[in-house]
């Protein structure tokens, strides 16, 4: 005779997986490297740093 198993923790054992193959999926779709968050961010703060050196002083009329 074989070992009963409980099909609720079977369905929620194959649910996690499935999950965790999505999550692997989005991550090599939507994921970015460390080096290409911190190039992003470089050019981000250098294009910031150019307006700021371009905004005029206000002067009263």
């Amino acid at each position: 005779m074989t070992t009963p198993i409980n099909l609720n923790q079977f369905r929620k054992r194959q649910q996690r997986a499935d999950k965790e193959k999505q999550a692997e999926e989005n991550r090599v779709s939507f994921g970015r490297t460390k080096a290409e968050k911190r190039i992003a961010d470089k050019l981000r703060n250098d294009q910031d740093n150019h307006l700021d050196g371009h905004k005029s002083e206000d002067h009263d009329a």
